[in-house]
């Protein structure tokens, strides 16, 4: 049977490749579901999926590891490669009793910031020589592919040697000027923790890390970030003042004052990122950025985040980026409408004045 299974699932990927998917969706009882430009569209040429084709889909792309951590805790996280090598980030999950997969597709090519319509202040960042930079948004922004690309240019500029710790390993890079050593969880470390350990005894110049989870977590890359590594991680956050709180919220009242002492010294920026359809079809990013000046690391220092953003506001001459602004250019310049970017402020007001 699993031949049947398998040739199902080559039959969606080809779809999701051939429609310019983001995204496949599996669920029991309901019709395969694809991602494309933002828009989820059901595949009304395909039957509803039963239980057992769900869990034969499931069985060709996980091992018996996986199979055990999904049915101790109901959701595994995974990485899928097909025959020809299109490879895929996937979640499968339970909900209301019923098994369903997410799979998100990696692009095989690492696109280039420009390609991916980013700012190219961001490739400043990928030649400091120590300091902690975090791409933040929500799920499904882009923030791995932010982070894959900057990790190229460091790949093909630098002679370092760059760590990856992944849940699970996203983009397969190849080793340029640098090596690069990708870590995946369970699979090659129990967990982000103790990879992070790790990289104080394997001379790594670069820490890459997919996720930030737990406090151990985020002091351990601030530390790193401290002791002379360049660390680049992602956060489920909406902006940088947001994502500051985040991290001195994690840590009980007795360690936040040390936590804020550190970050202000480390932190090197925050990136912030969402995707908007565009008008000509596709999306595209909007953004805020926060560097760390001196300003911002007294305010940081002094627990006074809240006055971040008026910072970003008024220091685009240095390079930031505030969010309504970037979202007035793009509806001035006709690439996104005035009610999507409406959709994507966080301050309505402060949109107003700009556009």
């Amino acid at each position: 049977m699993s031949t049947e299974y398998k040739k199902q699932l080559d039959n969606l990927i080809a779809i999701l490749v051939k429609e310019g998917a983001s995204d496949l969706h599996l669920g029991e009882g309901r019709l395969p579901i694809i991602r494309v430009s933002g828009t989820l569209i059901p595949l009304t040429s395909h039957t509803a999926l039963s239980r057992q084709d769900i869990k034969g889909i499931l069985d060709e792309m996980i091992d018996d590891q996986k199979k055990e951590i999904f049915v101790e805790k109901k959701a595994v996280d995974f990485a899928y490669n097909d025959d020809n090598q299109v490879r895929f980030r996937g979640n499968a999950f339970f909900q209301m009793g019923k098994i369903s997969i997410a799979l998100r597709l990696i692009p095989k090519h690492v696109r280039t910031l420009d390609e991916l319509k980013l700012p190219p202040i961001l490739s400043s960042f990928t030649g400091k020589k120590q300091g902690f930079f975090l791409v933040v948004g929500p799920t499904g922004q882009g923030k791995s592919t932010t982070l894959a690309s900057m990790i190229e240019i460091i790949n093909q500029e630098r002679l370092e040697h760059i760590v990856t710790i992944e849940d699970p390993v996203e983009y397969i890079f190849e080793s340029k000027k640098s090596i690069i050593d990708q870590r995946e969880i369970l699979e090659d470390t129990p967990d982000f923790h103790t990879a992070l350990q790790g990289t104080f005894r394997q001379d790594i110049n670069v820490i890459m890390i997919g996720e930030m989870r737990t406090p151990e977590d985020i002091s351990t890359a601030v530390t790193a970030a401290e002791t002379g590594h360049l660390v680049f991680s992602t956060m489920h956050t909406n902006n940088a003042a947001q994502t500051i709180d985040r991290i001195i919220d994690s840590f009980d009242t007795r360690q936040q004052t040390q936590i804020r002492t550190q970050l202000s010294s480390s932190l090197l920026g925050i990136f912030s990122q969402r995707l908007i359809p565009r008008v000509s079809g596709g999306l595209i990013p909007t953004v805020e950025l926060l560097i760390n000046n001196n300003a911002v690391a007294n305010l940081i220092r002094e627990n006074r985040i809240h006055e971040i953003n008026s910072i970003i506001e008024t220091s685009s001459e240095q390079g930031m980026i505030d969010s309504n602004r970037y979202l007035a250019d793009l509806v001035k310049s006709g690439e996104i409408t005035i009610e999507n970017a409406y959709l994507h402020t966080q301050n309505q007001k402060g949109l107003d004045r700009m556009l």
